[in-house]
Order: structure tokens, then sequence, then C-alpha cells
């Protein structure tokens, strides 16, 4: 058994560049979600106003 456990090195460059790559992908898909709800949205009042004209 050893005596000492080697712990990994910690490079805050890598944890930064990894975390603004999560965010990115985070922003892209609430942005995503948004744009879906909003193209339901009009395309539901649509269908709905189409027949009161």
């Amino acid at each position: 058994m050893p005596d000492t456990i080697e712990r990994p090195k910690f490079d805050p460059e890598a944890f930064r560049k990894a975390r603004s790559g999560r965010n990115i992908a985070l922003g892209l898909g609430l942005l995503a979600f948004v744009v879906i709800v909003f193209a339901v949205t009009v395309i539901r009042m649509g269908a709905n106003a189409a027949p009161h004209l």
C-alpha cells in the first residue's frame, strides 16, 4: 500500500475553459427552448385568429 496519495494537478485555465463551454451550451439550449415556445405560441394564436376574420 502506498504511503502517500498523489493528488491530480489542478489546472485553473482548463477548469475555466470547461465551465465556459458548459455555460455556452446551456445558453444555447435555453435560447432554443425560448424560440420553440415562441414559435408554438405564434402558430397556435394564428390558428385561433384565422376563423374570426
